[in-house]
Order: structure tokens, then C-alpha cells, then sequence
């Protein structure tokens, strides 16, 4: 693990684990929450002798907690600053949810130019874009997100616990097994990072566009949503994002949640293998 620095003076943490000359896999993760989330992968795939790399997006986690700069823009040039440093090629980019929008944005204005990228892999992911707007009227309501905003101003500490004790992984679902570390897992990530910058994170990832992006990535992409995911509907995402991409490969889990990549992982890691070996 280690850090970076911005050219806007934002200090970038990451863990960089596995043999240096191993195709490397980066790991966006998803709002509020941190490199830590992607743990389970991190250690079934450095395991499998690959380079894995995973970094806490600007004011989230380890990561300075500045005041600006919390959109998709410099989310990207962030992660543009971090596989530059450490020299990345070939690399594998695997985001979830936010960090899908992420490394969608990542790949077509960076990662993709510079000849760095070999796949792209969204999970759960927030493209094409989120809002309601005359172009995409099957999005949610922006009233949706001002509630959230509205939830985390408040009292930030019993949002995050309501979030991961229910909708996040389907913990509400009719015979559902809640997982308490799990919960305090995700509630941890999310209060070690800053309240401004997981508040303005609502509206980078539920209004940025994604579909401009989408259209120019050319290289092999796996889009996997689950069926029942109460955070990012599927229809107004994954099975629209599959059709804009040149060359996706769209696979879809039956009653999976947002959090499949925590609760079933046991099905997700050896999918992701196939398709990155493939």
C-alpha cells in the first residue's frame, strides 16, 4: 500500500499487492466506502498470482479529505494519477456501483488513449446515468437523492447503518440472514471518510451521463448486475449500459443485491476469472 499525490495537491491512498510483473486488476470501489471493500477479491485473485491494485477515491477512506473536486471527472484523473504512478499496463478495471462510473469514465477519457486498458468489468454499476430526465425518463426521481442528502446531513452514522443493514445487501428481503460484520464493515468505511465529500459523491453519481463514454470503449467488457438490486435498478442501468458498449457481454443474477460481490462472492470471483482469462 501506498500513496500519491494529485496535480491538485490530493494525496491518493492504495494497496498495491501481488508480483510487480503480473497483469494488473484495479478495483473502483462504490460510495461511501473504500478500498477495503473489495478485500474479498483482493485476496482470491492475488491468490491466483495477479497484481492487484485498489485505491480510496478523493474523500472517501485513507484519502485526503478535501472540500472539492467530488465528480466524475476528477475521480478519473485520480485514478489516471495513481495507475501512472505506478506504471500500470494491461490492466483489468473492475468497478462497482459509483466506482463503475468511475472506471467507465477512467477508461474512455484515460486509461483507454494511453493504450493501458486491456477489460473493463461493471458490477452493479451506476451508468448510463441514474436521474430521471427527459432523455432517460425510466431513471429514479432527483427527489430520491435529495433524500439521501438529506438523510446524511442529518445523522450521517444511522443512515450508513440503516443503508448496509437493509437495502445495500438485502438484508430487508423476506428471510434474509444480516450479516453483523458485514453491516459494521460498510458502516466503519463509510465514517472514516468525510461527510462533504460522500455528500456532493450524490449528485456525481446519480447525474453524471456515462453514455458518451460507453460508446467509445472498445475493449471487452462484462456488465453483471444483480436481478433484485434495490440501489441501482438494472433496467435503467446494466441493460442499457450492454447495449452502448462495442463489446459487452451482459450477465445477470437472479435475487443477487447491490453488495453481491460481499455476499456472493463464492459466485462472483470465479465469473470475474473466467472473463479475465478468457
Amino acid at each position: 500500500m501506498g500513496t500519491t499525490t494529485t496535480s491538485d495537491g490530493v494525496e491518493i491512498y492504495f494497496k498495491d499487492w501481488g508480483p510487480k510483473a503480473a497483469q494488473p486488476l484495479v478495483f473502483h470501489h462504490g460510495w461511501p466506502l473504500s478500498a477495503d471493500d473489495w478485500d474479498t477479491q483482493l485476496l482470491y485473485f492475488v491468490d491466483k498470482g495477479y497484481r492487484v491494485v485498489a485505491h480510496d477515491r478523493r474523500g472517501h477512506g485513507r484519502s485526503s479529505q478535501v472540500a472539492d473536486g467530488h465528480n466524475m471527472d476528477h475521480y478519473a484523473g485520480d485514478v489516471a494519477a495513481v495507475v501512472e504512478h505506478l506504471d500500470l499496463r494491461d490492466a483489468v478495471h473492475v468497478g462497482h456501483s459509483t466506482g463503475g462510473g468511475e472506471a467507465t469514465r477512467y477508461v474512455a477519457r484515460h486509461g483507454q488513449p494511453q493504450g493501458r486498458v486491456a477489460k473493463l468489468v461493471l458490477i452493479g454499476a451506476v451508468p448510463p446515468i441514474m436521474v430521471q430526465t427527459p432523455a432517460n425518463p425510466g431513471g429514479l426521481p432527483v427527489e430520491v437523492f435529495d433524500g439521501l442528502r438529506q438523510q446524511l446531513a442529518a445523522n450521517r452514522a444511522q443512515f450508513y447503518l440503516d443503508f448496509a443493514s437493509g437495502p445495500f445487501y438485502n438484508f430487508n428481503r423476506p428471510n434474509a440472514k444480516p450479516s453483523q460484520g458485514v453491516i459494521q464493515n460498510w458502516w466503519r468505511q463509510g465514517m472514516i471518510g468525510g461527510a462533504k465529500a460522500h455528500h456532493d459523491g450524490i449528485k456525481a453519481f446519480s447525474e453524471t451521463d456515462f453514455t458518451e463514454d460507453l460508446k467509445v470503449i472498445d475493449v471487452p467488457t462484462l456488465v453483471m448486475h444483480g436481478d433484485d438490486d434495490q440501489i441501482v435498478p438494472i433496467a435503467d442501468s446494466a441493460l442499457l449500459s450492454s447495449k452502448l458498449l462495442k463489446k459487452a457481454t451482459l450477465k445477470v443474477y437472479k435475487g443477487f443485491p447491490h453488495g453481491m460481490c460481499t455476499t456472493h462472492a463464492e459466485v462472483i470471483n470465479p465469473d470475474l476469472l473466467d472473463f479475465i482469462k478468457a
